[in-house]
């Protein structure tokens, strides 16, 4: 046995699943190969949580089952991702046929619940995909579930694990600016990018709980480690302002619709050869591919995102989204009684470079190595002092380099002790997308909205 394979083996249930869950999670004992299933086969699943599992610790997992509805991507993932194990369209027969001992979650953000509870039942560890769930019903459901399982669950949160955010973490435990009393923090997605979630399933609410669920779950997770706080209380705005129902006209999707040579947004999937494998030609099966009309009436889901967020510690968060920026990147900055913290990601005028914005997300997303690295500044700004210019040394490909570190993290090295705390259970996905749940009940009801009505959980002043 190797000293890789023994030191998952004998120390996985050493990794702390986080600061606020028992360090208990995935407490498997067995000397073979950790059997793992994966539910959901788009493109997450295939690549991130399929494919680099297979190139990167064969020598230490294997997949022993495929499950999704659409039958014809399942082969293609099988043969995406070099694996010859059964495929199932009947998750709970792939259940009882591979005796698993961990469930991967990749599925539509509204079914998340399901799967996860199923697997807990079965007593299966859960690795899930971001958001958690979409409404505070499943959340609540996933919480009991847990609480009755020996089991656990954990997130798959890749942005606590990038160098950049990372260094930001050490400065604020280090106090380098005093007390955090305020923080300001928006996300820009741009016209590819951002388009790209109203052309998918995405776009309707039922589905994805809308961006403040799906999208920024990722952004509250990182706020909620880098703060050491729990969210209070929510309020938010937000509406539709730029897709669905504005557009000037609309087809069913690019590939057909007679409007292509006058849309500025026209996306001629046939260029593109996976999705084409993937989707297209498999859209007999449940009549999905990812180039809907982002102008169709169905979407329901908002474009323009903003909130005030309070959290337990007295802290007050300043957020916003927007969804069709001309440039994609995203802009923190932190308020001490000390200083302040500026940081940026893929800002063009700060950079002062042009940047190719219809690559950006594909290199972001790029699981193949292409890592490219490169120096982000964060600057520190003390009270009555000058600034001073911090270098970090960061990396394009893999969700700035977080995807590899967060993996490793679970399957390499999972008794290795973090002192940044980033490894994510299922209290802290729950307060991530009971941030985003509490701020679309807020613009529904025009109130603020308090986490600590939504389920069991009370937040707490300092993540413990």
């Amino acid at each position: 046995m190797t000293n890789s394979r023994r030191n998952f083996i004998t120390s996985i249930s050493m990794l702390a699943a986080s600061s606020a869950v028992p360090i208990s999670a995935f407490a498997f004992t067995k000397s073979k190969k950790l059997k793992i299933v994966l539910v959901g086969t788009g493109s997450r699943g295939i690549s991130f949580w399929g494919k680099r599992l297979v190139d990167q610790y064969s020598e230490i997992l294997e997949f022993v089952g495929l499950c999704d509805i659409n039958p014809g991507r399942l082969e293609y993932a099988k043969g995406r991702m070099g694996v010859d194990c059964p495929t199932y369209v009947d998750f709970d027969l792939m259940m009882e046929k591979s005796s698993p001992d961990l469930v991967i979650v990749t599925t539509k953000d509204s079914t998340h619940h399901e799967f996860i509870i199923k697997a807990l039942e079965k007593d299966c560890d859960v690795l899930t995909e971001k958001p958690l769930t979409t409404d505070a019903f499943k959340c609540q459901a996933i919480l009991e579930a847990e609480k009755k399982s020996k089991k656990k669950v954990i997130v798959g949160f890749n942005y606590r694990w990038t160098p950049y955010s990372t260094k930001i973490k050490e400065l604020l435990m280090k106090n380098t600016i005093g007390k955090i009393t305020s923080v300001d923090f928006h996300w820009y997605l741009n016209t590819y990018h951002g388009a790209s979630y109203f052309r998918r399933w995405h776009g309707e609410i039922e589905n994805s709980g809308s961006l403040w669920v799906h999208k920024a779950t990722h952004h509250f997770d990182i706020l909620n480690w880098w703060l050491d706080s729990e969210p209070k209380e929510v309020f938010a705005y937000g509406d539709l302002d730029f897709y669905g129902k504005n557009g000037d006209f609309r087809g069913v999707n690019c590939r057909t619709c007679p409007h292509s040579s006058k849309c500025d947004f026209h996306y001629d999937i046939t260029k593109n050869k996976t999705s084409m494998e993937m989707y297209v030609a498999n859209e007999k099966h449940d009549g999905y591919a990812p180039d809907k009309c982002l102008f169709r009436e169905e979407i329901d889901i908002y474009d323009k995102m903003s909130a005030q967020i309070k959290y337990e510690n007295n802290v007050v968060l300043n957020y916003s989204l927007t969804t069709y920026s001309p440039f994609e990147g995203w802009r923190v900055a932190f308020n001490g009684t000390e200083g302040r913290i500026e940081a940026w990601v893929d800002i063009p005028y700060n950079k002062n470079i042009e940047l190719d914005q219809s690559k950006l997300h594909t290199e972001e997303m790029d699981q193949a190595g292409n890592e490219g690295m490169e120096q982000q500044p964060i600057i520190i700004h003390r009270l009555w002092k000058d600034y001073d210019n911090l270098n970090v040394v960061s990396e394009k490909g893999g969700h700035g380099g977080g995807d590899k570190r967060l993996q490793d993290s679970l399957f390499l090295n999972p008794s290795e002790q973090d002192p940044y705390g980033r490894s994510a259970g299922l209290r802290d996905g729950a307060m991530s997308c009971l941030i985003g749940i509490a701020a679309v009940r807020s613009i529904e009801e025009g109130t603020v909205v308090k986490i600590k009505d939504l389920t069991e959980l009370v937040p707490t002043a300092v993540r413990s």
